[in-house]
């Protein structure tokens, strides 16, 4: 993928997520005393509709990749 490119994915991906984020706070917020729930069930409900969309395999690479990112994420947290 060029340059360009990527930077294209990325900028889609980041309005994708800001969208999300923004549907997830209010399903939480709705949600009240559930929202811990609401938060776990959304991310099953993505899931499902990710693979619907493209594929087992695709859906399992982006798992892996975010949950790299939140090892990472962990592994800082420990170390401040």
């Amino acid at each position: 993928m060029s340059k360009d490119t990527n930077q294209t994915a990325e900028a889609l991906f980041e309005k994708a997520l800001s969208i999300a984020e923004k549907h997830l706070d209010a399903a939480i917020k709705e949600g009240g005393p559930l929202g811990p729930y609401i938060a776990v069930a959304m991310i099953e409900a993505a899931v499902n509709s990710a693979v619907d969309e493209t594929s087992h395999e695709d859906v399992i690479d982006m798992l892996r990749d975010l949950a790299s990112q939140i090892e990472a994420d962990a592994d800082e947290s420990d170390d401040e």
